[in-house]
């Protein structure tokens, strides 16, 4: 059994354990794009909503951390993936946004590789909600977490390579192309930041073992 000096405050992984649980939440109003007829306007709104609530918990970590003398993980380690995971909520909130104030609702459908792109985020997310519990004692197979984040992060990347192939084809007219490219940019940044809270799993992992 290893030994820490450090505390093993259940409340520092409670914050992270609830940033996953609100990114899932966030994701699932995400892939309401993807139904048959989705209120744009309603999705982004609801959106906003969840990240505003993750900015609060963003912050009520913060505080905590800045509060407390011993904490359980390094602050920077803390800092960076609180940070990582606020990212993720922030670009699937803007793409939502987006695609709102774009008025692509006008469109028969948003085009399949970018509902592939938010199915690929939606794994992810899921794939958060298992393993943000593990954080606590770092148990060995978290290594599967960041293995399994980088495999999903391209399909994402594969998923938004064809969207580009598909806007660039001609199908769409040049101004549709620019709006959808930056809602496909959005969530593609979003797959990264993913991969990114991962990274930053993995340092902490590699420190504390």
């Amino acid at each position: 059994m290893r030994f820490s000096l450090k505390p093993q405050d259940d409340a520092f992984y409670a914050f992270f354990n609830d940033a996953a649980d609100n990114i899932r939440r966030g994701v699932g109003i995400l892939s309401e794009l993807g139904d048959d007829a989705p209120d744009f306007q309603k999705i982004s709104e609801r959106l906003v909503d969840v990240e505003h609530d993750n900015d609060q918990l963003t912050h009520r970590l913060f505080n905590k951390v800045n509060s407390t003398f011993v904490t359980p993980m390094d602050r920077t380690d803390m800092y960076h993936l609180a940070g990582k995971l606020d990212d993720i909520l922030d670009h699937i909130e803007a793409a939502a946004n987006l695609v709102y104030l774009y008025g692509l609702s006008d469109l028969p459908a948003l085009p399949r590789e970018m509902i592939e792109q938010i199915t690929v985020l939606s794994q992810q997310a899921d794939l958060l909600v298992e393993y943000m519990p593990k954080l606590k004692g770092l148990n060995a197979t978290m290594q599967d977490f960041w293995v399994e984040c980088n495999r999903l992060e391209n399909d994402g990347d594969r998923a938004y390579r064809m969207l580009l192939v598909r806007l660039y084809s001609g199908e769409y007219e040049a101004l549709t192309v620019m709006k959808l490219k930056e809602v496909g940019d959005e969530l593609e940044a979003a797959c990264d930041s993913f991969e990114s809270v991962s990274n930053v799993v993995e340092s902490v992992y590699v420190k504390e073992s």
